[in-house]
């Protein structure tokens, strides 16, 4: 597992693969509306096989260890999104939209796949690890779009309405539940490499739909080598400070070290997965650029992965850290 985790993410190559074509070939008119609804469809199909893939058992088993899920739900939930609001003076040196990608990156929930992929790797609660980031995604379908309403949605060049919880239950929580329903039938499927084939397709239409827009709308101009390279910086020193931060916290707090890992490695994370599918439905009317709002989180993802590919690395060398 060590050495897929360093090779190329395909996620990233298909992202970069996206964002060129967009670039060479953006969507426009009647094609850019087509490509809004398979996206839609897509991303309908997604959390359908995420909630046949979970299975109800093990979920609610998974919960006795309460105190474990409800310190990664704090981190990712009321840690960051304070910090997120603590970064509003960076906004004398970077853009206002920018700011709000920063802040909507703090907002999304935990990724899964890598959060339990680097949890086994240190030898630590993968079981914990499964649940609480699950956990988080269930709960991110509810909190993420209030947490936006509330933070972005009040003079943040935003606008968002309650109509966003009609068409995130109608394009995210009905398939899940649908898919949860189905499980007995689907499962199998859903546990197979169709999941990921979907879940890194959806993505790419997402990445694709939103940069052709700023593409056709003339928005990427506003964006410079300084910007970049501020959120790339950016990225790698909050990472680093989640990551010392999450385990600090969960060792003050008495627990194991097994269960520190899953802390470190779940709550330090943000989910593109997830927070990309939830831009396209929150945003979809709002003032801001689609494609600034995301470009934080696409940067993180990455950075975040390459960091935690290391530390994942050196706990399994060293057990006793």
């Amino acid at each position: 597992m060590l050495q897929r985790l360093k090779k190329p993410d395909p996620l990233i190559v298909l992202i970069i693969l996206a964002v060129i074509i967009a670039i060479i070939a953006p969507a426009r008119g009647n094609f850019a509306d087509i490509v809004g609804q398979l996206t839609n469809v897509a991303i309908a199909l997604l959390f359908f096989l995420y909630g046949a893939r979970l299975s109800t058992q093990e979920a609610l088993n998974g919960l006795k260890h309460w105190r474990l899920h409800l310190t990664i739900l704090a981190f990712t939930f009321v840690v960051y999104p304070l910090i997120g609001i603590a970064l509003r003076p960076l906004t004398a040196v970077i853009s206002h939209d920018m700011y709000l990608g920063m802040l909507f990156l703090t907002l999304v929930p935990s990724t899964v796949q890598s959060s339990v992929a680097f949890t086994s790797i240190a030898k630590g609660n993968v079981a914990g690890a499964i649940v609480s980031a699950s956990a988080s995604n269930l709960v991110g379908v509810i909190i993420t779009p209030l947490l936006v309403m509330f933070l972005m949605g009040t003079g943040g060049g935003v606008h968002i309405d309650t109509s966003v919880f009609g068409e995130i239950a109608l394009l995210l929580l009905a398939p899940f539940v649908l898919g949860q329903l189905t499980r007995r039938w689907v499962g199998k499927v859903a546990q197979s490499k169709a999941t990921k084939v979907v879940d890194r397709g959806s993505i790419a239409m997402v990445v694709y739909s939103a940069f052709s827009k700023g593409v056709v709308d003339g928005i990427w101009s506003s964006i410079s080598l300084w910007d970049l390279a501020f959120l790339v910086v950016f990225a790698a020193i909050f990472v680093a400070f989640m990551l010392w931060l999450t385990r600090k916290a969960s060792q003050k707090m008495g627990f194991k070290r097994a269960d520190t890992v899953a802390i470190e490695f779940c709550g330090s994370k943000k989910s593109l997965a997830t927070g990309l599918p939830m831009a396209s439905v929150i945003f979809a009317s709002g003032g801001a650029s689609l494609g600034l709002l995301i470009l934080p989180l696409m940067i993180y993802h990455q950075v975040q992965l390459m960091m935690c590919s290391w530390l994942a690395a050196r706990y399994a060398q060293h057990p006793s850290t």
